[in-house]
């Protein structure tokens, strides 16, 4: 700021120079003889320190201007301003509405649906769950609630669905056209396409076949290896991710049941879906 500007440090202005701890924001300037009377007032902490400083002509060359010279000129486009008002105003809205992920989804959810996303799942600060519940319960609407809500809350990225290969489909579709969220498959094909590289890693959001990670040739281990773990995992079925006991009582580790162990390593939060009653014992 050069001598002839600083009779227009006007009221609200923010600055910042070497007389200050802080930026301040300009109280009032008044000249007194040869000196100048700054006053101002602290931003940075609270409660606002005053700032009561005597300057010379050429302190002013030390003072830099930050915001509030001109005003906000409202010179954006507005309906790119208004479409990032309502970006922001969608992102916040699980703040305000406890069921958001209804509202954003083509679903009509049953009360135990609601019951078991809202009232268990969602109130873990770390899920690892095991959801059993009857055929037809619709477990895939419970889980994409559960993802679409750990996703507005920007808990979850990188998701992980671990289901019969007869069920791939049947995932891939309810997702997509109830809740608008793409699940690429992660087979054979597109391990061999993906040579050099850990197909686990180039996508956020995965679904893949127990089977095919049990029993295909180097796909657990490329699973366990990958360097990015996964936020959530949901495997169905997981009643098959089982051991037994041998005929001298030692226990036996199947194939899936491995499986099973890698993923709770790998994973943040982890949800098992059964339709099998469990009575925790075995």
């Amino acid at each position: 700021m050069n001598k002839s500007e600083s009779t227009n440090l006007k009221e609200g202005l923010i600055i910042k120079g070497p007389f200050w701890p802080e930026e301040i924001r300009v109280i009032s300037l008044k000249q007194i003889g040869s000196r100048y009377e700054l006053k101002g007032e602290g931003i940075k902490y609270e409660p606002h320190r005053f700032y009561p400083t005597i300057l010379k002509e050429e302190d002013f060359e030390k003072i830099e201007v930050i915001s509030g010279q001109d005003g906000p000129n409202f010179s954006a486009n507005p309906k790119q301003f208004r479409l990032a008002l309502e970006a922001k105003r969608i992102k916040m809205s699980y703040e305000f509405d406890p069921l958001f992920a209804v509202g954003v989804s083509k679903i009509d959810p049953l009360p135990h649906q609601i019951e078991a996303v809202y009232d268990y799942l969602l109130k873990r600060p770390r899920i690892r769950f095991l959801l059993a519940d009857d055929p037809g319960a619709g477990k895939t609407i419970m889980a994409g609630l559960l993802i679409k809500e750990l996703k507005y809350r920007k808990v979850a990225e990188r998701i992980l669905i671990v289901a019969p290969p007869s069920l791939i489909g049947n995932w891939q579709d309810e997702l997509f056209e109830k809740f608008g969220e793409v699940f690429n498959a992660v087979n054979r094909e597109n391990i061999n396409s993906s040579y050099g590289t850990n197909v686990w890693e180039k996508e956020n959001q995965c679904i893949t076949s127990l089977d095919f990670v049990a029993r295909g040739e180097g796909v657990l281990d490329s699973l366990k290896n990958s360097d990015s773990n996964w936020d959530l995992i949901i495997v169905d079925e997981a009643h098959k991710l089982s051991a037994y006991r041998g005929s001298k009582d030692e226990i036996k580790r199947t194939g899936r049941y491995k499986v099973g162990e890698v993923l709770s390593e790998k994973s943040n939060h982890l949800l098992f879906l059964t339709a099998t009653p469990h009575s925790g014992v075995d």
